[in-house]
């Protein structure tokens, strides 16, 4: 990954509907090259996703501190949990709990629908949620 990857990254964080064309513009590239480096940082896993951010005051957020099943993989259990829907983040941790699961949905039933999923995923043992009232 060079300057202009890092960039174009930066780019597509504060606006990732931006056209090609704009963001070849102010990175000095043709609409192809950066089509072809959008689809290069895909294939290397570098860009997961793209996503809509809605406005704060509508949103519900939350961390989940997930316990897994001391026979089952940890890591294993993080991959499985990634693919639940509005789960934005997965973070092994040390201490009391093995997961942390950052949850971002448009209001609070989809957020306790996404728990809920937490919750029946094999290997999970135990969930304690923590709902986020302000980002600063």
């Amino acid at each position: 990954m060079d300057d202009k990857d890092r960039k174009l990254i930066d780019m597509l964080k504060s606006d990732g509907r931006a056209s090609y064309v704009a963001l070849g513009q102010e990175l000095g590239l043709s609409e192809a090259a950066v089509r072809r480096r959008i689809k290069a940082l895909m294939e290397k896993g570098t860009i997961k996703r793209f996503t809509v951010e809605i406005r704060e005051e509508e949103k519900a957020k939350a961390l989940t501190l997930i316990s897994v099943n001391p026979s089952a993989t940890t890591s294993q259990v993080a991959e499985k949990l990634i693919k639940i829907q509005n789960v934005d983040k997965i973070y092994e941790i040390t201490g009391e709990y093995d997961i942390v699961a950052l949850i971002s949905a448009s209001n609070i039933v989809e957020a306790n629908a996404c728990i809920d999923d937490i919750r029946k995923s094999e290997g999970v043992t135990n969930t304690n949620t923590i709902i986020i009232l302000k980002e600063i």
